[in-house]
């Protein structure tokens, strides 16, 4: 309808009642059945008549003609900046522009400027913003999004008068991938604080500027969004703005079962149309007889009903971690030295770490063959004896081989405080194939822990093909621990998956694989990941203190 040009009344009226559609706690058959539909807020007869269309035949007669008389790449077009409705309406109109590669073309032969309202200025902003387009994948991985929110939170904080800076969205539930970056804050001044956003060095366009909202881009195709909100409906917008939609919609209807009906400013009790303000998020779970859910795990998987129980878990926090159970060295790839990996461990407040330089078979990353990593052991063990309050644990990254058996034997192994055995090649096995060589792998009592467990790179490499119930299965008979490795390009097990190991009582270990002393730093995406898979303190193997460590693993 948008594109179509339609009344913006119309438009705001269908999303209204979609709204209140997705928010009902009752059957929307049993409301019809009734005759109640106009009941429903935002539901007049124009739009319940098609509901009720849509409830007998499956379709809605006015929708497929929208569909079948709106060429289906003019959507895609929305998806360039500046671009709006009645723009993308009249490029269609008079240039016959109805997909990108159109638009592209109608530009490059300066068909647009002759438009109304148009220019060589603006076919320069249309062109940019196209390339832009073409570079941006859908999504932006977390350990790309993250520093940037950082970055622009730093900013920020330095405008006078700018409160409650919030990240929002998937980003603060920590997803491997988010779409946009959201900021979330209270501000006396709104106007200036939105100004002092879109001037920050790091904006490279603005998109929009309202009196409370702005959009920019940065590092090229980074879209961040800026919203100030009414210091009495922080805690309402920050909740609406964090939980998934399905979360979301679990939470408007326990509201209902409670006599309320919840927005995204406030909680209005139904019988009397009193409205509810909450400056706090804690403050409004509170309210509906519920405790406060960790934005990780808002993701209607149980998380509301074990709220509303007194039953949600004390996920685990950065804090916890007493040590690193698998890190590199310059003996292999890493880019540091033993001992300057150490410094920094203990300026994180380490206990212990394990260097786990790679196996033989690793040829590419300096893989260790068994001479050099008897030196490294001695070097270790002499080194130990001179560091106060630290543990450095013999370790390798044993490569799996592809019939399943480990690059070194056990003679070797067994001289080792921590094995972390890992797939480095062939990742293109079958199902079967994969499945069995992981687990032959967890067979050998040597095996502690299987690194990047499916070895998949975000945005670079899928999984390989495994049936990773059975690996974790295994996994709890033999008692071998699965990583959740915490580099960002990796975060693996992810969440789902690290949730199923904890129902399974399988051990996980959250290690950076650093590779320099900055790589240590990564820990907190692998906590972000563990808190997704509902993880405690108790769940986590290098959360022991290094007695309890070693005694765990059988080392004392």
């Amino acid at each position: 309808m948008e594109l179509r040009g339609e009344s913006g009344f119309k438009v705001v009226a269908y999303r209204r009642a979609a709204r209140s559609v997705e928010s009902m706690k009752e059957d929307l058959e049993e409301v019809s059945r009734r005759g109640e539909l106009e009941t429903i807020p935002g539901v007049g007869k124009a739009i319940a008549s098609k509901i009720s269309e849509f409830l007998d035949t499956g379709k809605i007669g006015a929708h497929d003609r929208l569909f079948q008389e709106t060429p289906q790449g003019m959507a895609e077009l929305l998806e360039i900046s500046g671009l709006g409705p009645k723009t993308i309406s009249m490029l269609h109109e008079k240039l016959g522009v109805s997909t990108v590669e159109e638009l592209e073309r109608a530009v490059r032969e300066h068909r647009v400027r002759r438009l109304p309202r148009m220019g060589p200025t603006s076919e320069k902003n249309i062109l940019r913003a196209i390339e832009r387009w073409k570079k941006r994948s859908d999504r932006i991985p977390l350990g790309v999004a993250l520093p940037i929110a950082e970055r622009i939170l730093g900013s920020l904080r330095r405008v006078e008068g700018v409160r409650n800076l919030t990240l929002a969205g998937s980003l603060r539930r920590g997803r491997e991938t988010v779409g946009d970056i959201d900021i979330l804050a209270t501000s006396e001044s709104p106007g200036a604080a939105i100004r002092a956003f879109v001037e920050i060095p790091a904006v490279e366009e603005v998109l929009m500027k309202g009196p409370t909202k702005a959009s920019v881009i940065v590092d090229e195709t980074v879209q961040v969004d800026l919203r100030i909100v009414e210091p009495r409906s922080f805690g309402t917008v920050v909740q609406y703005f964090t939980g998934s939609k399905e979360h979301n919609v679990r939470l408007r209807q326990v509201a209902l079962s409670k006599g309320y009906s919840l927005s995204e400013y406030s909680l209005t009790r139904v019988a009397n149309g009193e409205e509810l303000f909450f400056d706090r998020e804690e403050d409004l779970y509170h309210h509906l007889g519920m405790d406060w859910i960790p934005p990780e795990i808002r993701e209607d998987q149980g998380e509301v009903e074990a709220a509303l129980a007194g039953r949600l878990p004390r996920l685990i926090e950065v804090s916890d971690i007493k040590g690193d159970l698998h890190v590199h060295s310059d003996w292999s790839d890493g880019r540091h030295s033993i001992e300057e990996m150490v410094k920094t461990a203990k300026k994180l407040g380490y206990e212990y770490m394990a260097i786990c330089d790679h196996s033989p078979s690793l040829g590419i990353a300096n893989g260790l063959a068994e001479d050099r990593f008897k030196e490294k052991m001695e070097l270790i063990r002499s080194l130990n004896g001179s560091i106060e309050g630290f543990s450095i644990l013999v370790g390798t990254e044993v490569d799996i081989r592809a019939d399943g058996k480990l690059d070194y034997p056990d003679e070797i192994l067994s001289q080792c405080d921590v094995v972390v055995a890992s797939v480095h090649s062939a990742y293109n096995q079958r199902e079967r194939e994969m499945t069995n060589r992981i687990i032959s792998a967890m067979e050998s009592e040597e095996v502690d822990v299987i690194g990047h467990p499916t070895g998949r790179k975000i945005g670079e490499r899928e999984a390989y093909e495994v049936d990773m119930e059975r690996v974790l299965e295994a996994a709890a008979r033999t008692k071998t621990a699965m990583e959740i490795n915490a580099h960002p390009s990796r975060l693996d097990l992810n969440g789902r998956w690290a949730r199923r190991a904890k129902e399974l009582e399988v051990k996980l270990a959250i290690n950076t694989d650093a590779h320099s002393t900055c790589g240590l730093m990564a820990i907190e995406y692998g906590i972000k990941t563990a808190r997704r898979g509902w993880l405690e303190e108790k769940d986590v193997l290098n959360t022991l203190g290094i007695a309890d460590l070693l005694k765990y693993l059988d080392k004392v």
